[in-house]
């Protein structure tokens, strides 16, 4: 089995739904890859998650975008 390490990225909010307590994130640099429905840290509150916030991203395999957790929501 190979294991590949973990990348952290910046983007984005483009979306938030506080039901599900998922975003979709435009990354740092794309124009077109969007990450949907990725889980979002329970530490971070949910008046945080504005649409045109900037989020860290910790991609646990990179190569499958979809297995992603929003971290941190900064300025």
């Amino acid at each position: 089995m190979t294991t590949q390490a973990s990348e952290t990225h910046t983007g984005i909010i483009k979306a938030w739904d506080s039901t599900t307590w998922t975003a979709t994130v435009q990354l740092t640099g794309s124009l077109t890859l969007w990450l949907r429905n990725i889980a979002t840290s329970r530490g971070i509150p949910s008046a945080e998650m504005v649409v045109g916030r900037k989020v860290a991203v910790l991609l646990f395999e990179p190569t499958n975008p979809t297995d992603a957790v929003i971290i941190a929501v900064y300025t």
